[in-house]
């Protein structure tokens, strides 16, 4: 040890010389050793490419691979560097020969470069070429070479090397000449590709095709002698012609490679979860459909399919090829639109988990006003009353808004907001009892994957055993990213999720319905042999379309309007969405129906009018499965005793009737305003008898309601063109169509009414109390407010 020291004592100048040397040499290679733009490239499940995006610089340069094709790797080695896996860097035997052959010409005609130079070479952008800089090449290939194993070397050559104009590396230029994956290239294209970074100006494919030919087929050549062609190869490769020109590069799924590239995911390789074959057809099928829609001046669609276990997005079609002009890059999948009535099955399914609601239970349909918001169905018409199911599928708004009033519209905020709409950015009195009519915006991203979800919750019910059955984190986002898992140890195992499978399994049984209304425009036949629950929703002033649907292994949903907001006459969710959502379905094999989560659910008979638990009043009855807390609700409080006369004809009582002729039967009897507007669509309804004339005390029930305006509203009557005072419309219902109803106002008598009771008038503005009675004497009386002065 003395001596060393010794030795670099009296050698120190050196010592410290080879030092340096040696540190020099150590950090002497850049990190990174490349800094260029990549292009962002998009590839399938399988590895296929979808689409790619240039580089920054406006090359073409894919991300490097691992690894490069065995026909490349043996047709570039031939070519350039025989010795590669032998050599450190550099080939003393190549360098010697090049030295000659320089001297010889007096000038540099032989670089001598190893493809581990030439690395070094294209990472410091083609230095000129100069005996420093070959030296320089020389030492950062020898440490090169200390780094990087020998495959990483040449997918670094390969990744790097220009191929004529702004083609930079194999893969791109496989793409551009060939329009296949590297993998795929034949002997011909291989060896044409592995002479072109030595001279790339000869893809200048009008002028030099016969001079590439002739250096590809002298390769093909050096690949038969060095045995890596047989005879009859060699002659098909040299009969393969040169490309004609450069071809365009797949453009699938554009707008996700988009999205992914503002996401993080730029200057990579995505490895997406898209599946080619169901992309292209999806995509096919939407330009189809807005071919036909242009025709109203429809422009643009989008869609999205969702593999429902994992929530990974096998096809993503952001928008249609409809041209710039009618924003045909605006990436509609992934943008905020009006919702319609498509969050519907959401609170339906909330409410089966309530129990407060069962499946038919009846709900109203009739003029209604709360809080000063109005609702209206699409069809500015009335029910009376409808179950509540039936409300879902004909997707009637008036029912759906006395649900969510019932349920709480802050409730339901929570409930999309945990299912995954990411869009509601407002507190929830900002959307009140809107929520459900389209009064919030979502994206087809969240509103497909919260579908996708709910099948998810339903078909993992049945994975786990015991108490706790849910995993709340299967309610979770789509992705794009191919094999997607959620981690095990993120799980939120408990006795209960967001939406549970029995209100989810309801909700899906009710939306399977292949017979469905064209959201009250006319009846449409959706003929399937795979059971789908789907849903539609149109945006007020028809600017948006939506259908969704899922099975157990598919969730599909299908966006149709215009990119600006335009909205059109017939832009509905079930005249233009529905059609596309079924053929982007027949892409997928057909699937068994959901299993019926059994143990949280209990059989009950419920009365077949009302669709509420059954009473000892209800003269039929019907058998369905309801939630368990189901159970809770009340008995049917619409089926009531009622005493008749013998005939039937009318209401008699103990002050004008024997007990012994006196008929007792149970009667249906709805609400006045619900039954005025029930009895003209069920005609099989039978309005209640009238009291008999000389019976005192009449009936228990109410026979008159007023239909507008409600209890205590504020009412504005505008003035009209000319100055004059306007009038506004006031409506009764009285459950006799033979009924006189007498109308007063502050007291004062102002008119009567028979069979269409609706009366007109003016008042000043404040307070007031209208009074209305019938001929049989009953009163009913109810104040309201003018807020405008006539």
């Amino acid at each position: 040890m003395n001596k060393v020291w010794d030795w670099i004592k009296k050698y120190k100048k050196t010592t410290g010389i080879t030092l340096v040397l040696f540190i020099g040499f150590i950090f002497c290679l850049p990190d990174p050793l490349f800094d260029d733009p990549y292009s962002t490239v998009l590839e399938d499940k399988d590895g296929r490419l979808l689409s790619a995006s240039i580089a920054n610089d406006g090359q073409w340069r894919f991300p490097v691979q691992a690894e490069v094709p065995t026909k490349f790797e043996s047709s570039i080695l031939l070519f350039e560097d025989k010795r590669f896996y032998s050599h450190l860097g550099v080939d003393p035997m190549a360098t010697f020969r090049a030295l000659q052959q320089n001297v010889k010409a007096g000038g540099v005609v032989s670089g001598g470069s190893t493809i581990t130079m030439q690395v070094i070479r294209l990472s410091r952008k083609n230095h000129k070429r100069t005996y420093f800089e070959k030296i320089i090449e020389m030492i950062l290939a020898t440490r090169l070479e200390l780094s990087y194993s020998k495959k990483e070397i040449l997918s670094l050559y390969a990744a790097h090397a220009p191929f004529g104009g702004n083609v930079v590396g194999i893969e791109a230029a496989s793409w551009r000449y060939f329009g296949r994956k590297l993998d795929d290239l034949s002997w011909a294209e291989s060896a044409m590709l592995a002479v072109l970074p030595n001279n790339p100006s000869l893809i200048h494919l009008g002028k030099n095709r016969n001079l590439l030919k002739e250096k590809r087929d002298r390769l093909l050549n050096r690949l038969k002698d060095a045995g890596e062609l047989d005879e009859l190869t060699l002659k098909l490769a040299m009969a393969e012609s040169i490309p004609q020109k450069p071809l365009a590069l797949p453009r699938h799924s554009k707008h996700l490679l988009t999205r992914a590239a503002q996401e993080g995911h730029q200057q990579t390789r995505i490895k997406s979860s898209i599946d080619e074959a169901i992309q292209l057809q999806a995509e096919r099928i939407l330009n189809e459909h807005q071919q036909q829609l242009s025709g109203n001046q429809i422009f643009n669609a989008a869609a999205i399919i969702l593999k429902v276990e994992t929530g990974e997005v096998l096809a993503y079609v952001g928008n249609t090829d409809s041209g710039r002009e009618h924003g045909e890059m605006v990436d509609v999948v992934n943008s905020p639109r009006s919702t319609g009535s498509i969050l519907k099955p959401f609170l339906f399914a909330a409410l089966m988990d309530d129990g407060k609601v069962l499946p038919q239970t009846l709900i109203p349909d009739v003029p209604t006003l709360i809080g000063g918001f109005s609702p209206k169905n699409f069809s500015k018409d009335y029910d009376g009353a409808v179950p509540a199911d039936k409300a879902l599928i004909r997707s009637l708004n008036i029912p759906a808004v006395h649900e969510l009033r019932d349920f709480r519209y802050e409730k339901f905020y929570e409930v999309l907001k945990n299912v995954g709409l990411t869009t509601l950015t407002q507190q929830p009195d900002h959307y009140g009892l809107s929520l459900v009519l389209g009064g919030a915006e979502g994206t087809l991203w969240d509103i497909t994957g919260a579908y996708a979800s709910m099948a998810r919750t339903l078909n993992n019910y049945f994975t786990v055993v015991g108490v706790k059955r849910y995993d709340k984190n299967d309610f979770h986002s789509p992705t794009y990213i191919k094999d997607y898992a959620m981690k095990k140890e993120d799980s939120q195992l408990s006795e209960t999720s967001w939406l549970n499978a029995s209100g989810i399994w309801l909700t899906f049984e009710a939306l399977k319905e292949l017979y469905r209304p064209g959201e009250e425009t006319g009846w449409r036949y959706f003929n399937s042999t795979k059971p789908i629950a789907w849903k539609t929703g149109t945006s007020f002033g028809f600017r948006d379309g939506w259908a969704v649907g899922t099975n157990p292994e598919y969730a599909v949903g299908v966006w149709v309007g215009n990119a600006d907001g335009e909205g059109r006459p017939g832009l509905t969710g079930t005249e233009m969405a529905a059609p596309i959502l079924f053929d982007l379905f027949s892409l997928l094999p057909g699937q068994p129906w959901f299993q019926q989560p059994i143990s949280e659910m209990e059989q009950i008979k419920v009365c077949s009018i009302s669709g509420q638990r059954i009473s000892s009043n209800c003269e039929s009855s019907n058998s369905i499965w309801v939630t368990s807390r189901g159970l809770q609700t009340q008995p049917c409080d619409y089926h009531k005793r009622i005493h008749l006369t013998e005939d039937e004809k009318f209401q008699v009582n103990l002050n004008c009737e024997k007990a012994n002729r006196i008929h007792s039967v149970n009667w249906f009897v709805l609400p006045p305003v619900q039954e005025y507007y029930f009895r003209t669509k069920n005609l099989s309804y039978k309005p209640l008898p009238p009291v008999r004339s000389d019976c005192g005390g009449g009936s228990r029930l109410m026979a008159m309601d007023l239909v507008y305006p409600k209890p205590n509203a504020s009412i504005f009557i505008p003035r009209e063109l000319d100055g004059s005072s306007g009038l506004v419309l006031f409506q009764a219902a009285h459950r006799s169509s033979s009924s006189t109803i007498y109308w007063h106002l502050d007291g004062e008598y102002i008119g009567a009414t028979r069979k269409l009771h609706q009366l007109s008038l003016s008042a000043a503005s404040g307070a007031h109390m209208l009074t209305l009675v019938d001929g049989d004497g009953e009163i009913l009386t109810q104040s309201f407010t003018i807020l405008s002065n006539p």
